[in-house]
């Protein structure tokens, strides 16, 4: 859609106005913030234009006009222009995450706290994409005699562990020898981790099978676990705060809360940071919302997504390269804790 240069200033105050204010922005108060050279008459009919273009719209006959989705769209795609991250911001993005440490669940929980209570938003977290991840550890540490622990930890980060129990004594002889089967497993995705490769192990072991038959189960367990999505949610309780949200805010919430479609939303998104807004979502409960996500990768892989889920009347040009700063600081926090 290609607009003149008049229109796209008009435009982009009645977005960056109405943004600010949450009411609808009419010709006189256009004036006052254009430097231009035009009459109220003028900009009435730009904005009529802006209108007919589905950009705009006027709740009411006499009321002045407020960003349609394709309005925001249009704003965020061709107006709002590149836009850093506010320096006091960041210090203290990095001071909320740094007190997390780098257990990737406790991050996670952070990070989610941190955006929610940034942006007055409900925020997501996940901390995996995937089967495509792949193991990059197995450890097992006895808890007793009969009893063992195993961690599990994949390239992507992810930390999982589980208590094991066999009726068989669990020796440090046995543990050793579960360990160098069980290295065979390193570097294959999550996704090969399954029964058929768990019996072939198990037939390798000989006597050993029936004692270390608990802990392959386990490891079976872990990798099945991390493969899927973990969706966390933080700060839903900050939608109630917005008055667009007010005639499905119940529903939308309820929505949040069930995971699995807010996972089909995050496990479509590409990569970098994606903004869906209103209408463009195709779940209905999302139609007065937007949605910024934005992917971190860790060791050079997809390692999962971090965003939030507000009202179409967001301040895009702040939050976009917030969430992004948050993103890549996870991501190279988790990073950094698999190279040490």
């Amino acid at each position: 859609m290609e607009l003149s240069e008049r229109k796209k200033r008009i435009l982009a105050a009645v977005v960056e106005q109405y943004i600010k204010t949450g009411e609808p922005v009419g010709s006189k108060n256009l004036l006052k913030v254009l430097d231009m050279n035009l009459s109220s008459a003028t900009i009435r009919n730009e904005m009529a234009e802006l209108s007919s273009m589905g950009l705009l719209d006027q709740p009411h006959t006499s009321a002045g006009r407020i960003p349609t989705s394709n309005g925001y769209r249009y704003y965020v795609d061709n107006l709002m222009g590149s836009q850093e991250i506010d320096e006091t911001l960041r210090k203290k993005i990095e001071h909320a995450v740094s007190g997390a440490g780098t257990d990737p669940d406790k991050l996670l929980k952070k990070a989610g706290e941190v955006l929610a209570d940034m942006t007055n938003c409900a925020a997501v977290s996940t901390m995996s994409v995937g089967e495509n991840a792949s193991i990059r550890r197995i450890e097992t540490v006895p808890v007793g005699s009969h009893t063992a622990m195993i961690i599990l930890l994949t390239s992507t980060g992810i930390l999982k562990s589980r208590i094991c129990r066999s009726d068989s004594e669990i020796s440090t002889p046995l543990l050793e020898r579960f360990y160098n089967i069980t290295s065979a497993l390193v570097g294959k995705s999550l996704g090969e981790v399954n029964i058929t490769t768990m019996q072939t192990l198990a037939a390798s072991m000989g006597s050993d099978a029936f004692s270390m038959l608990p802990l392959l189960a386990g490891v079976t367990e872990l990798a099945d676990e991390a493969a899927h999505m973990d969706v966390r949610l933080n700060g839903q309780s900050n939608l109630l705060n917005y008055r667009e949200l007010e005639a499905n805010v119940y529903e939308l919430i309820d929505f949040l809360r069930r995971g699995e479609p807010l996972g089909h939303l995050i496990t479509n998104g590409k990569s970098g940071v994606n903004i869906t807004i209103g209408k463009e979502n195709k779940f209905p409960q999302l139609e007065n919302s937007s949605v910024i996500l934005s992917r971190y990768s860790v060791n050079n892989q997809d390692g999962g997504s971090l965003g939030l889920i507000g009202p179409t009347r967001l301040d895009y040009a702040k939050l976009i390269p917030s969430v992004k700063y948050l993103t890549d600081l996870v991501g190279h926090i988790l990073t950094k804790a698999l190279e040490e």
